[in-house]
């Protein structure tokens, strides 16, 4: 049996590829690793076959033609044979200690251990570490004030978000199952659809275990990551077209008849991503932007009304849509502001 698909995106990725594939070696063949190799020009492929040959009951190297990160997840996710899914980004990496302790949590649910409970996790959350390795600076994010710890509960037990907490495709373990019972296939061709993968599924989530252990490095300090603020600021059409999938992907009304704790977290992600777009079509500044701005938002107000009032009356949202240039500067302020304060890329 394998308990877990990593699934690892690579384009270009032969400067740093390796450090993320060989921390995830210690997983043996009890998990599967799937290097897809979407259409590099460099070395890529040959690293990959490589890995496929040293270890070819745990590896195996897939090349297919460019088509983006969301493209790469949902190949692997077509392959995928393990009980759990995990999408590692291939400037990324495990911490050896910490996947030991998951892997071996995974296995004694699958195989029964776990005698206290009658079900196996759909979703398995763990912290993630970002890790600034130019500057010598590393943070981690947990969730010990949000979940449980090493038990299973449901979202209706969880507790409040800090401003700076969210989860992110770095902390998310779901059932395989779980992914293909939410249907979800991720756009090609686009940055930023690790927001979709963080939120679509949620809703089909039943079981949750959450691990306090700080489980995935976060590798930040490329000028190219898609992160980037000025690289974020080139892609805002896709950052735009994103926020509104997400927008789109959950029916809040539904997911709070049975989780209002889950809705409102949904409710304030969309928030966050909106707040996104907004604040850099403000950095970009020209009329377009000023005009795109204006369409997204009321592209929400056309689609959904009551979701349109709650985003324009949250606070992370409703401050980054204030009219007027007065407006506008002060939302650039206080997003320095945050910026300066939480550390955010």
């Amino acid at each position: 049996m394998k308990y877990i698909t990593f699934v690892v995106p690579c384009y270009n990725s032969e400067g740093y590829m390796r450090r993320c594939i060989d921390s995830l070696l210690p997983g043996g063949k009890d998990v599967e690793i799937l290097i897809i190799n979407d259409g590099s020009k460099d070395g890529t492929g040959e690293i990959a076959d490589a890995y496929e040959k040293l270890y070819p009951d745990i590896v195996k190297a897939v090349h297919k033609e460019n088509g983006g990160h969301g493209s790469g997840v949902n190949c692997g996710l077509s392959m995928a044979e393990g009980v759990y899914f995990k999408v590692v980004d291939s400037d990324d990496w495990l911490a050896e200690g910490a996947y030991r302790m998951l892997l071996k949590r995974i296995k004694e649910f699958c195989n029964g251990q776990m005698k206290q409970y009658d079900v196996l996790p759909d979703l398995f959350v763990s912290n993630y570490v970002y890790d600034h390795l130019e500057e010598g600076t590393s943070r981690a994010v947990n969730y010990r004030n949000v979940f449980p710890t090493d038990q299973i509960f449901n979202w209706n037990d969880m507790n409040r978000f800090h401003p700076s907490q969210y989860l992110v495709m770095h902390a998310l373990y779901y059932r395989t199952a779980v992914l293909r019972e939410a249907g979800v296939k991720l756009p090609e061709h686009t940055f930023y659809v690790d927001n979709i993968f963080a939120n679509q599924p949620l809703p089909h989530v039943k079981h949750i275990y959450y691990m306090n252990v700080d489980l995935y490095h976060y590798y930040l300090g490329r000028e190219d990551q898609s992160v980037n603020e000025k690289v974020l600021m080139s892609r805002i059409d896709q950052q735009i077209y994103v926020t509104e999938l997400v927008s789109k992907c959950v029916d809040l009304d539904e997911v709070k008849e049975v989780y209002p704790k889950l809705a409102s977290y949904l409710c304030r992600n969309i928030s966050i991503m909106m707040a996104i777009s907004s604040i850099h079509l403000l950095l970009i500044g020209s009329k377009e932007a000023y005009r795109k701005r204006k369409k997204l938002w009321n592209g929400i107000r056309n689609e959904n009304i009551r979701l349109y009032f709650r985003l324009k009356y949250a606070t992370i949202s409703g401050l980054t849509y204030l009219p007027g240039k007065i407006g506008g500067r002060l939302t650039v302020s206080g997003y320095r502001a945050a910026k300066k304060i939480y550390q955010f890329q």
